[in-house]
């Protein structure tokens, strides 16, 4: 079971900027793929940018240039720095990681969300 648990989100001025960070639990495990998602109220969950073992990254489009994700693969810890949050990046963030464990059963783990709110 490879677990993830995510940094402490936060309220932030509209313009500010926040880090999060998601550490995955679990000894012998390769990472492919690790990801940031959000879902605001009413609305369903959506990506927000991902990241490759090898460090290729893709974004949504809403945040690209805003928004930087990276990885520690040697503490497989995810990172996401966002600059000039805006109201509308208002959300619940959850981190997510996909690979194999150390007997090659493959896994897709989810964090337990953490709460970004921007103010205007």
């Amino acid at each position: 079971q490879v677990q993830l648990v995510e940094s402490r989100g936060g309220l932030v001025q509209a313009g500010g900027s926040l880090r999060l960070s998601c550490a995955a639990s679990g000894s012998a495990i390769r990472i492919n793929t690790m990801g940031w998602y959000r879902q605001a109220p009413g609305k369903q969950r959506e990506l927000v940018a991902g990241i490759s073992i090898g460090g290729i990254t893709n974004y949504a489009d809403s945040v690209k240039c805003r928004f930087l994700i990276s990885r520690d693969n040697a503490r497989n810890t995810l990172y996401l720095q966002m600059n000039s949050l805006k109201p509308g990046n208002t959300a619940v963030y959850h981190c997510s990681a996909a690979g194999t464990t150390a007997w090659g059963k493959p896994f897709n783990s989810w964090g337990q969300g953490t709460q970004v709110t921007v103010s205007s």
